[in-house]
């Protein structure tokens, strides 16, 4: 009897995860010439002007950073209120799920953040008769040093157990700590790519769906969060022990060097880890966990990090499995039972979450076109991280 039960729930069970509306192969010339004008934006210009200017010039020192930190980050400048118009803006589609109108999304507050330090330490270090090379030559290691430490913070929070004391991004007031990668993700393709609240839903419905997305993340998470740590630390010490030319230099060129190995070696990772998640859904594997939950230790397949640190001891206490009775059949995402209606633009393999538990019938099929310019309202999200589909954006307050 049993057996045919859980038979029955299989077969409805939807075969891979929940898809995501976004494929950045469509956009690989956007890509390319946005990095193309962000890198010599902020690593030819500084140092061409830096060495033509203060070499084969006679202009005081000062004016040559004054004109050095008046060029800096012209693209970043543009692309901090292209974001603020496309978040504050009447009727937006960019902003978080159940956001209000003057609600800016994480990665802005952050960016802001950064830029303020940023600013202090162009205006001191250039300000002066003798411009203080060593401190403008730190930059980008600032940049480094604060989102790691952001990033790595949120984390160890969430695996403390603490719950958000804030709105972050979709993730509501109480809600689990999301993973701050999760976070990242959101708000970059959602306002910087274009994907809109219809990513934001997508992805929220697949981070809670899917405990091995979930652990992918917080662990590709530590990977950039500790190694951009690490790194401008390295940089840092550099800075101030070799001469200032060199200095300069290599404060503001190593960050790309670092972050360009890193994406080397993230791509395959990323790829393999995303190709596993879809088989262990396949094969009904590791989706353990109470469904549609943000559960921090919740059982799911081995991710390839964790296939590579088997040869390895153990370090890091969360990287052991703590295995959690599931309280459906493992494979089970969403008990489809629990599904409430989905908007008509998600796809029709999307489950959506349950909110405060209650059973919704689910909503008829429907297919996702892939144009990002398509929109919908949403609604996320109770204390336990869930989210659905709502008719209304506004009437939730934060």
């Amino acid at each position: 009897m049993t057996s045919h039960i859980e038979e029955g729930i299989s077969s409805r069970l939807p075969s891979e995860p929940p898809p995501l509306p976004y494929s950045l192969r469509t956009r690989k010339k956007a890509i390319v010439i946005f990095w193309t004008i962000f890198i010599i934006d902020t690593l030819g210009q500084p140092l061409i002007l830096y060495w033509t200017l203060w070499y084969l010039t006679n202009l005081s020192h000062n004016l040559v950073f004054s004109v050095v930190t008046a060029a800096i980050g012209g693209v970043s400048v543009f692309e901090y209120f292209y974001r603020l118009y496309n978040l504050l803006r009447k009727g937006s589609r960019a902003r978080p799920l159940n956001a209000r109108s003057s609600w800016l999304d994480f990665f802005h507050i952050n960016f802001t953040l950064v830029w303020l330090i940023l600013a202090v330490e162009l205006i001191v270090g250039s300000v002066p008769h003798e411009p203080y090379v060593r401190l403008i030559a730190m930059v980008l290691p600032t940049v480094m040093f604060y989102f790691g430490i952001v990033h790595l913070t949120l984390d160890v929070l969430r695996m403390m157990g603490f719950k958000a004391p804030f709105r972050i991004s979709s993730t509501p007031k109480g809600a689990p700590m999301p993973t701050a990668l999760y976070a990242l993700i959101e708000d970059v393709v959602a306002v910087d790519g274009g994907g809109g609240q219809i990513y934001r839903y997508a992805l929220r419905t697949r981070y809670l769906s899917s405990p091995y997305f979930r652990r992918m993340l917080f662990e590709m998470n530590c990977f950039w969060s500790g190694g951009s740590i690490i790194f401008a630390a390295v940089i840092t010490a550099l800075v101030f022990t070799l001469p200032e030319p060199v200095a300069f230099t290599l404060g503001w060129s190593l960050p790309f060097a670092w972050a360009g190995i890193w994406t080397l070696i993230t791509i395959p990772w990323v790829q393999s880890d995303l190709r596993r998640e879809k088989e262990a859904w396949a094969q009904n594997v590791g989706q353990g966990g109470e469904p549609c939950v943000d559960q921090v230790r919740a059982p799911a397949a081995r991710t390839r990090f964790a296939s590579v640190q088997e040869a390895i001891p153990s370090i890091l206490p969360w990287s052991r499995n703590k295995e959690i009775p599931p309280s459906v059949p493992p494979a089970a995402p969403c008990d489809i039972e629990r599904l409430p209606p989905k908007p008509a633009s998600l796809p029709d393999s999307t489950p959506a979450a349950t909110l405060e538990n209650q059973p919704l019938g689910p909503e008829s099929p429907s297919q996702i076109e892939g144009d990002e310019s398509t929109q919908h309202p949403m609604t996320s999200a109770d204390e336990r991280g869930t989210a659905v589909g709502h008719p209304t954006l506004s009437s939730e307050k934060n």
